[in-house]
């Protein structure tokens, strides 16, 4: 109520008074060892990232997928390399699912080549470490983390940054239990979806970024419900926002759409004739005629029989593992439309939801003896293929 007095201890009165106090983050210009230039927003980005080291706090880079979090870290890294304590250096520890792992040794690699990376996965990833003198990156996965987080515990590290920090939205989990456990002096978090399902997901975030943040109070004790999504009232989720805003920066694509690159579109109409279109048009009539009969309005079958259809647009092979051989109407414009990037010197990057018809493009492009890398969930060696 106003006019009540709350009795806090000094560090949360120190920390109070520089939040009040701070002014908006100036944008911070990419360093001289920093291979690459910074986007408007990602210089933003840097001066937020190093306000935060400033107020000693940590926070969550919460930009939408594609804006470039993992170079704005990677200048970030550069920064405090020179900063004032690069005498005392202790190691960043990067921790990020499996299938992330070599995108970030390739973009040290490339933005940061001044400072030493070190991948601690695999089964010799102790000698990895220990046969590294100062390494200034250490790329780990969640799953090492779990598995090794008594020996990490002991380290004393400069940063901890979760990427896909969503592995941690349940604070009840191992992976986030190893999390907090973690020392360091800045803890920070790369996620374009900081929320997945509900709030409560945020409270886990907070209490690796900054332990305490929500600590003793009632909206802390609600977002930390187990077993159901907390229900906040207006006033309780001004309160959470409030709570937030210091620690999360989130930027979308529309609201960045100056800083970025023209893109252009151009769609292509794939016509279906002769047995193609003939299939698709038996297909529909059949599932009308079935779900006339049966009175159904929606649900499961529609979406099967609407995912029918789209395969059936899409390559006749997906329906009938026979006919993989031949040729359709989006097969017929992709082809020509690759050799002709190929002749112009271009690359390009096919992609599709169906994995089938992935397999029918890799036929089509063995039998035309076009080069090609491929990717999807299946594959191993994926460093290989991005080579």
């Amino acid at each position: 109520k106003p006019g009540d007095t709350v009795a806090v201890d000094e560090p949360f009165a120190n920390l109070r008074a520089m939040l009040r106090e701070a002014s908006p983050p100036e944008p911070l210009r990419e360093p001289e060892d920093f291979e690459g230039e910074l986007r408007p927003y990602q210089r933003e980005g840097l001066g937020w990232l190093d306000q935060l080291s400033s107020l000693r706090l940590g926070g969550c880079l919460a930009d939408d997928m594609g804006l470039g979090k993992t170079v704005q870290i990677l200048a970030y890294l550069v920064v405090r390399a020179e900063g004032p304590n690069k005498e005392d250096r202790r190691p960043t520890l990067v921790v990020a699912p499996r299938s992330l792992v070599f995108n970030w040794r390739a973009a040290a690699e490339r933005f940061a080549p001044t400072l030493g990376v070190v991948d601690y996965t695999g089964p010799d990833r102790t000698h990895a470490l220990e046969s590294t003198e100062n390494p200034d990156i250490v790329l780990t996965t969640y799953g090492t983390l779990r598995r090794d987080i008594d020996d990490l515990a002991e380290m004393e590290f400069d940063l901890v940054v979760l990427d896909e920090a969503q592995a941690i939205k349940n604070a009840a989990s191992q992976t986030a239990a190893a999390a907090r456990r973690l020392k360091a002096r800045q803890r920070l978090a790369l996620s374009g979806t900081p929320v997945e399902h509900h709030l409560g997901e945020l409270g886990s975030l907070l209490e690796f970024l900054n332990p305490g943040t929500l600590e003793g109070t009632r909206l802390g004790q609600r977002l930390r419900s187990k077993g159901r999504a907390p229900k906040l009232d207006d006033e309780s989720r001004g309160i959470l926002v409030r709570a937030v805003r210091p620690f999360l920066l989130r930027r979308t694509k529309d609201e960045v759409l100056d800083d970025l690159p023209p893109k252009t579109e151009q769609v292509l109409e794939c016509r279906l004739d002769g047995r193609q279109q003939n299939d698709y048009d038996q297909l529909r009539a059949h599932f009308r005629s079935r779900f006339a009969q049966a009175g159904t309005r929606g649900g499961v079958e529609v979406l099967q029989a609407l995912l029918r259809l789209r395969q059936t647009a899409c390559h006749p092979g997906l329906i009938d593992e026979t006919r993989v051989g031949e040729s359709s109407a989006k097969l017929e414009v992709v082809m020509p439309l690759v050799e002709e990037l190929i002749e112009a010197g271009h690359k390009a990057l096919i992609f599709s939801q169906f994995t089938g018809f992935l397999g029918i493009v890799r036929r089509a492009l063995d039998a035309a003896g076009v080069r090609y890398a491929y990717l999807d969930g299946s594959t191993r060696k994926r460093e290989n293929e991005v080579k």
